[in-house]
């Protein structure tokens, strides 16, 4: 169902899946992975909120780049240069919005663990072309006075990685600053990227699909 593509952002070649429904048409969703790389696990999402009836971008800020350990995802993470990334996803965002496709005047997004902190930046500085931010295991700054956006958040009980309890305390405390919706779940016997099947050691079935149907229900209430 999805397929890669090339646009360009600012004249610079960029790379994406891009997975439509079987009828072509519905509300736009920007798909941020985390830091292994847009790899099957992330082309996969797409199919799946595709077959939901959305129509899905999901950049490659790797450029092809796949991380198979976690040794490898931190080297890639320290190479990626923040100010090109950010541009990228920022244009990936353009770009979904401008698709004659999308039915949607306004567009979800969905951040993975590094993912998360791209889409809250979406969230702050693009805030009309976003209705939903969708984050999954992963926090940031920033300030949301006046930012016309629902947020929802799943979360793991045992986060080594940097979204621990405090933190995501700290981060509902900022987007109810927002004018929007928050709602963040916790699920418990969880740990980082309890939601990837291909991480053997972290995936919890029971999590993770009640996590995927909240997100469901969640972008087809914000999206019509």
């Amino acid at each position: 169902m999805g397929k890669m593509i090339q646009f360009e952002v600012n004249a610079i070649p960029a790379k994406a899946c891009m997975a439509f429904p079987d009828g072509m048409k519905g509300a736009g969703v920007l798909l941020l992975h985390a830091w292994w790389g847009l790899n099957e696990f992330f082309k996969h999402t797409a199919d799946r909120l595709a077959r939901e009836g959305f129509v899905v971008l999901a950049p490659d800020y790797y450029q092809g780049a796949i991380a198979r350990t976690i040794d490898q995802a931190e080297a890639l993470r320290l190479k990626v240069d923040r100010k090109a990334t950010n541009n990228l996803i920022n244009g990936s965002l353009d770009y979904l919005c401008s698709q004659p496709q999308v039915v949607s005047p306004r567009v979800g997004v969905i951040g993975f663990s590094l993912g998360c902190g791209y889409a809250l930046g979406l969230a702050r500085n693009k805030p009309k072309n976003l209705s939903a931010v969708v984050l999954y295991y992963g926090t940031g700054g920033g300030k949301y006075q006046g930012v016309n956006t629902d947020f929802l958040g799943h979360f793991a009980e045992h986060d080594e990685w940097g979204a621990d309890a405090k933190k995501v305390s700290a981060m509902k405390a900022r987007l109810s600053q927002a004018n929007g919706e928050v709602k963040f779940y916790t699920y418990p016997g969880t740990g980082h990227w309890f939601c990837e099947e291909d991480r053997k050691q972290a995936y919890v079935e029971e999590a993770a699909e009640k996590a995927w149907a909240r997100t469901l229900e969640f972008l087809h209430s914000k999206l019509p």
